[in-house]
């Protein structure tokens, strides 16, 4: 052909053209815009506070990886299961409602404190005078139980509480293992709900007990848990969960505790995929070095997210924690005061699990605007959004969405890569992550064509938000609270 001369067309040519050309222009109409974080900036100016939690709820979140087990349940759902003998075993609990200082009660002196009933039936006559059956509690003493397991508000005394009380008062409720499993599964199907998609939860399941005190081993407790994953409604969440077995840190015998954990670990990949340190950082005995030849000689390729950095003052502990093979450091709010370990931290080879909401209420960063957290992003310092103990914050996934977006402006490039971080330093399998990585991606993708029309409101006017106590407490926003039936 020669290239000077001009190309002719016949008539049906032009005409097969013509149809193509409009063809296009008709999918590209329907197609998300090439560049979503301009649209992701116009949502953040126009939308009302309601609107942007409304989306960002819709959003896909990929995982949550620095989630406690036990603390991660509202206390809403806590009471809906211990409730129901059809879905804790058949046990029943009681709750302490006054202190009457009993001669011979050796119980700790702390009010709304929970029993099983074989823990109840064992106390004192004049002990037991100071319970009530949790099924029995009027309304008054039913709404004091379920506020004593939040920390709200935030500021001083709100850590002692959470540290020293919330959890005490937990108590027996952490050592059903039927109780747990349908928690862990209600828990999912919120997550879902949200857009989380993978779970990697903190529990233990060492003392779990039946309703006649029979002890469960960790083995049996487990197989408890896989039977109620493989159900139908929990598959048809879309979460996947692991677990990480969790040592407190400061106690005597956590050496012999972490050796026990790695062998529950390496007998359970499956379902156990890494190992944390966890406790108190004030409490200087369970300092990080301390753990270092016990490390040393246990490690074995076993994921290792260890908590760091959660402490007022300045120090070492997240250098430390990463001495011990740890790939991520649980919150490393105090990283931003150790120059030298954030820039080996830019090498992308550690991750820090932020939350926002758990660090402002247990007064760790008061004022959020002063969280290091953008920093670490704009950084390079590889971060992600988690829940930390959301249900005793009465919080969501979207509600350290909306702070994080709200408080330090985020751009959509940022979410995205927030999402991506969640899942690529997860300790799941590897073609499990693989998996997650791409459908995440499709999310993401969807997401944006969702949301691409010119008026996007409508497709937030189809979002069923399930809100918050969090949300309602300090953005003002009253979303229903439990979920579709």
């Amino acid at each position: 052909m020669n290239p000077r001369r001009p190309l002719r067309l016949n008539a049906a040519v032009l005409a097969l053209a013509v149809v193509a050309v409009a063809s296009l222009r008709a999918d590209d109409r329907s197609a998300p815009p090439v560049d979503f974080a301009a649209r992701f900036e116009q949502v953040k100016r126009a939308a009302t506070p309601a609107g942007l939690y409304t989306f960002l709820y819709d959003l896909p979140k990929g995982g949550d990886l620095h989630n406690h087990f036990g603390g991660s349940i509202w206390p809403s759902m806590w009471y809906a299961a211990a409730t129901d003998p059809t879905r804790n075993g058949g046990d029943e609990f009681f709750v302490r409602t006054r202190i009457a200082n009993c001669p011979d009660c050796t119980e700790p002196l702390l009010l709304w404190r929970t029993l099983s009933r074989f823990n109840y039936q064992r106390l004192p006559a004049c002990c037991r005078d100071e319970y009530e059956p949790l099924t029995k509690l009027d309304a008054k003493k039913k709404a004091e139980w379920l506020a004593a397991m939040m920390i709200e508000p935030s500021g001083p005394g709100a850590r002692e509480k959470f540290f020293e009380q919330t959890w005490p008062r937990l108590n027996d409720l952490f050592n059903n293992p039927f109780l747990l499993a349908e928690l862990l599964v209600e828990n999912m199907k919120r997550f879902g709900a949200e857009g989380v998609r993978y779970l990697e939860t903190q529990a233990g399941f060492s003392q779990m007990v039946r309703a006649d005190g029979s002890a469960v081993s960790p083995e049996m407790a487990l197989d408890i848990i896989r039977e109620r994953l493989a159900r139908p409604d929990a598959k048809a969440t879309g979460v996947t969960v692991r677990f990480q077995k969790t040592i407190l840190r400061f106690l005597p015998d956590a050496e012999r505790s972490l050796e026990e954990a790695f062998a529950l670990v390496a007998a359970n990949r499956d379902i156990y995929v890494g190992i944390n340190l966890a406790g108190r950082e004030d409490n200087q005995r369970g300092h990080p070095l301390r753990f270092l030849e016990t490390f040393r000689r246990l490690y074995s390729g076993i994921g290792l997210s260890i908590h760091a950095g959660e402490a007022d003052a300045p120090n070492k502990h997240v250098r430390d924690t990463l001495l011990l093979g740890a790939t991520r450091i649980g919150h490393g709010i105090n990283l931003i005061s150790d120059p030298d370990t954030m820039l080996l931290m830019r090498q992308n080879r550690f991750l820090v699990e932020i939350n926002l909401v758990s660090n402002r209420l247990l007064d760790y960063v008061p004022d959020l605007r002063t969280h290091p957290f953008p920093e670490y992003l704009r950084t390079g310092i590889p971060v992600c959004l988690n829940t930390d103990d959301r249900g005793m914050w009465d919080s969501s996934m979207t509600d350290e969405y909306f702070t994080a977006v709200t408080t330090f402006d985020l751009t959509w490039p940022e979410i995205v890569q927030l999402g991506r971080n969640s899942l690529e330093y997860a300790f799941v399998e590897v073609p499990v992550k693989q998996r997650l990585l791409r459908e995440y991606a499709e999310a993401v993708a969807a997401f944006e064509k969702k949301y691409s029309a010119a008026d996007w409101h409508p497709a937030l006017k189809a979002v069923r938000v399930i809100g918050s106590g969090y949300a309602r407490r300090t953005f003002q926003l009253d979303f229903p609270t439990d979920p579709p039936n």
